[in-house]
């Protein structure tokens, strides 16, 4: 490997920065986790450290047994299992999904979408569809239903669009193919082969550990999230539970090209190797990543591959990083506060420090000005409307004075509808179409691209999601 351990991960010192970084981007309670493999798994050097509250209100502490919601990151370890579902023989990347869930009406053309389509989220579904089915075991066969009533955001394979809603779809084809709900199939295919002792899916199985409580208000006035976590419905996409320690075994695997500790195989090495080899590059590089793959997202740090995947639910956040070549991962779980910041801080010290690789400095404007010297312009007519299920988003005024609208259209269950929000948008990177704002509070700034495909269509890109323009102006 490229990089050779120089000295032991010191505990002590990564606990306290995580205490001082914590307390400085206002995270309530939050777990990191740091691994190096060796020869073998009994030569791999692993750290675990925890800081703060699970939940502001009653103090209860986090320690390294603790649990958070993964989020998205689950939509990795749903990746996994399908493409052990390949190592058998099941199916493959490029099956139809028409002939694994004949039941599944999607729009035409849309039922072209192929396994391939969800995993790298080329699909066109619109991904954003968080409708609450219920807490049985059919809550997946119930959503899927349901999309039989959404419209494409795009043409299939034409673009990349971040979608939730496919990888519920792909732990349908789990569970049509396995014959278990997707809870227990990806409990006995990575969570017990793995050894994970606190991995888990559902609250009921939470409330065995110290679960955390996600918060909408960090420090110093916290605030805890309205609702626990995420419908059982989006579960393939995003209801993983676990600590740092059992995240690092989920990537050691990974590291090991398939392997589990105990020299298990989960995946074959081909297939261990094709969910991270590219697959399709995004047109917004600065908010995901570079690239996708069959399930990681894929980054290129100092001219290295990294891999990774993040995930947010409500109030929490987890990051998750893996340096191939030198055997080297990274976890941080959170449950509020500024956890981009903390994320952006903490993993430059990580990486400067135990791999000598740079993490890149997020995209800002061009020039950085104070934010507050261009106020909105609420006066500005309406230049462009993008619409998706999730959101209506408006572009108001032209030129170097725009303004976003972002109005919420489709809030999780239990969440009410964040009000109208609008931020001055600021050109960034050189690159036409490219801009940033940046919410009150907090020291990165949120990409935005306006991008149009080949074929002449428009899309407004924020938070990896292609959002389809529907008209220009107030007409």
């Amino acid at each position: 490997m490229a990089d050779q351990p120089r000295a032991p991960i010191d505990p002590e010192h990564w606990r306290a920065r995580l205490a001082v970084l914590s307390e400085r981007h206002g995270v309530p309670g939050a777990q990191l986790g740091l691994l190096r493999i060796g020869a073998d798994a009994a030569a791999d050097e692993a750290v675990e450290v925890a800081h703060g509250v699970l939940n502001a209100a009653t103090g209860h502490a986090v320690d390294t047994g603790s649990v958070f919601q993964i989020g998205s990151v689950t939509k990795v370890w749903t990746a996994t299992v399908v493409m052990g579902l390949v190592d058998e023989g099941l199916l493959t990347p490029d099956t139809p999904v028409a002939e694994l869930l004949p039941e599944l009406r999607l729009p035409d053309p849309a039922r072209r979408v192929t396994v391939r389509h969800l995993l790298n989220h080329t699909s066109g579904i619109d991904g954003d569809v968080f409708t609450d089915t219920g807490r049985g075991d059919d809550a997946l066969e119930r959503y899927v239903a349901l999309l039989a009533d959404t419209e494409p955001v795009h043409p299939v394979g034409a673009a990349f669009s971040y979608c939730n809603a496919g990888y519920v779809v792909l732990g349908r084809i789990v569970e049509r193919l396995t014959g278990l709900v997707w809870d227990r199939a990806v409990r006995e295919r990575l969570f017990a082969p793995l050894g994970m002792t606190r991995a888990c899916t559902l609250p009921e199985e939470a409330l065995l550990h110290g679960a955390a409580v996600g918060h909408v208000e960090g420090l110093p006035e916290p605030e805890t999230a309205p609702v626990w976590g995420i419908p059982r419905s989006m579960g393939p996409a995003g209801t993983v539970l676990a600590n740092a320690g059992d995240v690092l075994r989920f990537a050691a695997a990974h590291l090991r090209r398939g392997l589990g500790a105990e020299g298990d195989r989960v995946l074959s090495e081909a297939s261990a190797r094709a969910m991270g080899d590219h697959e399709v590059t995004l047109p917004d590089p600065h908010t995901l990543g570079d690239s996708w793959g069959l399930g990681w997202i894929r980054f290129g740090w100092d001219g290295r591959l990294v891999l990774g995947h993040d995930g947010n639910t409500v109030g929490q956040s987890a990051f998750l990083r893996l340096l191939p070549d030198a055997g080297f991962a990274v976890v941080l779980l959170t449950n509020g506060g500024r956890t981009r910041d903390l994320y952006q801080e903490l993993y430059g010290e990580v990486f400067r420090e135990l791999t000598d690789v740079r993490v890149p400095t997020p995209l800002g404007p061009d020039p950085a000005p104070d934010p507050g010297s261009r106020p909105v312009a609420d006066e500005a007519p309406v230049s462009a409307v993008y619409e998706s299920t999730a959101q209506r988003l408006e572009i108001l005024g032209e030129g170097e004075r725009r303004t976003l609208r972002v109005i919420d259209r489709a809030p999780l269950p239990g969440v009410d509808p964040d009000p109208v929000e609008e931020w001055p948008l600021l050109p960034a990177g050189g690159t036409e179409g490219q801009f940033v704002f940046r919410p009150e509070g907090r020291r990165t700034w949120v990409p935005v691209r306006i991008h149009a495909l080949e074929t002449g269509e428009e899309y407004l890109y924020l938070g990896g999601r292609a959002v389809p323009r529907v008209r220009a102006g107030n007409g």
